[in-house]
């Protein structure tokens, strides 16, 4: 773990990562997927200087975003609230990361650009 004077300095962000997503109050709009778009930045365990320039030693960013895409794709939630916080808590189980922030965003209404959605979280201690 990190020096406490480290922690949650170092991040890596992923910006609008397109997703399929069953997601809505209605069950006639959980029917067919859609379009939603997700903002990720999460704080790997350890901070650059200890990564020696080995990706198993960090958060792939890359693995990252194929795990948020299979998560989305194998839910069906009624809040897009209830699915970014099972998506942070999933993420922060399978990859060695002390924090995480999901911003989700939805685009189903006709008069707005997009709602949305930010949670954060962080690892549990012990």
């Amino acid at each position: 773990m990190p020096k406490e004077t480290n922690l949650f300095s170092d991040r890596i962000h992923i910006e609008q990562l397109e997703l399929a997503a069953h997601v809505g109050v209605p069950e006639k709009e959980r029917a067919a997927s859609q379009r939603l778009t997700a903002s990720i930045t999460f704080w790997p365990q350890r901070a650059a200087e200890e990564l020696h320039d080995h990706i198993v030693k960090t958060a792939s960013y890359s693995e990252v975003c194929a795990e948020t895409k299979t998560f989305v794709a194998t839910r069906s939630d009624k809040l897009i609230e209830t699915l970014a916080a099972g998506l942070a808590a999933h993420l922060l189980q399978m990859f060695s990361i002390q924090k995480i922030e999901i911003e989700l965003r939805k685009f189903v209404l006709p008069d707005v650009d997009y709602v949305s959605v930010t949670v954060t979280r962080t690892r549990p201690a012990g």
